[in-house]
């Protein structure tokens, strides 16, 4: 029977931040279907002429969700009887703007997105602008690592590292993100709103990612 060792491997990665996505979600209601998704319509729009007018692409625009439900309460006649009433239709719909890192650029947007008559709500984070990269140089970091505590267990056990035999790795979605968050007051006056997204020159914190991967390797002899 061969006689192998299994070590988890942990990579970490830091990286600069160097594009930013902004966020906006428009949300409209009306107990007509119709003019429910005609207000939606019309909300999408002024938003999409609003960011045009600050010189970005439409097709950069992009949604990213799209809902309509029904709204109801739940009301109590008095007498313990409750029934459910009809409030209207919800329409909501979310969208995404990306570009390079620019705090110019970025106060471009919010600027359009909240001076126009839509007013959209709005999250700004900043990642990078190829993901794929920082996972690849994570899976190696975690590889690297996994194989350097293998090779000092078996030199401190005697024993010579052999031949890879099986890795085991999750492959789950990594949270590409910087931690700093850059937010806007919802509840500030129309008028104010463009005064709130003036450009500051702000400095994201470096993303750090780290992930693990387990490797097993054959022990092939004693020395």
């Amino acid at each position: 029977m061969s006689r192998t060792i299994t070590v988890k491997g942990t990579g970490k990665v830091s990286a600069r931040p160097d594009y930013i996505v902004l966020s906006m979600t428009l949300e409209t209601r009306d107990k007509d279907y119709d003019k429910a998704m005609d207000t939606a319509a019309q909300q999408l729009q002024q938003l999409d002429d609003a960011l045009i007018a600050a010189d970005f692409e439409k097709s950069s625009i992009k949604t990213t969700g799209f809902n309509v439900r029904a709204d109801y309460s739940h009301e109590n006649d008095g007498s313990g009887r409750w029934s459910q009433i009809f409030k209207g239709y919800v329409v909501s719909h979310s969208l995404k703007l990306e570009f390079d890192l620019d705090m110019k650029r970025l106060s471009d947007a919010l600027n359009a997105a909240s001076g126009c008559l839509s007013h959209p709500q709005l999250s700004i984070a900043f990642t990078v602008k190829d993901p794929t990269a920082i996972n690849e140089e994570l899976l190696r970091s975690a590889a690297a690592n996994a194989r350097r505590k293998a090779e000092i267990l078996c030199e401190a056990s005697g024993v010579q590292l052999g031949s890879l035999t099986a890795i085991d790795y999750n492959w789950n979605e990594l949270n590409v993100f910087s931690a700093t968050r850059y937010s806007m007051t919802e509840d500030c006056e129309c008028e104010a709103a463009p005064m709130a997204a003036k450009a500051m020159d702000i400095t994201p914190d470096d993303i750090n990612l780290s992930d693990t991967a387990a490797f097993v390797w054959e022990i092939i002899q004693d020395k």
